[in-house]
């Protein structure tokens, strides 16, 4: 993968590191290691621009495009797509 995108992850996706140098996890806390709060800091910032992100992927799976099986012509796939990002940028701007 390119090291130039920045990748906004969450602990899921533990040990992507190997994959991708440039990311950004928050860091978990445990019993015996709690979170600072410069580390709690970071963590809000990483929430902030995820949350952004997440907000759009779930506006999209409203309308099944990504969230079932793709049914139709692969060849109209991106055509839909399109459409579906520009009536969802059409919403934003009203």
């Amino acid at each position: 993968m390119n090291g130039n995108i920045l990748s906004l992850d969450d602990t899921g996706y533990i040990g992507i590191e190997e994959m991708h140098s440039n990311n950004l996890m928050p860091k978990k806390k445990s019993k015996k290691n709690p979170l600072t709060k410069e580390d709690k800091q970071i963590n809000r910032e990483i929430s902030r621009r995820r949350v952004v992100c997440e907000n759009v992927l779930c506006m999209i799976k409203r309308y099944k495009i990504l969230s079932e099986r793709y049914r139709n012509h692969r060849k109209r796939f991106g055509l839909r797509f399109n459409l579906l990002a520009g009536l969802y940028n059409y919403e934003l701007n009203l």
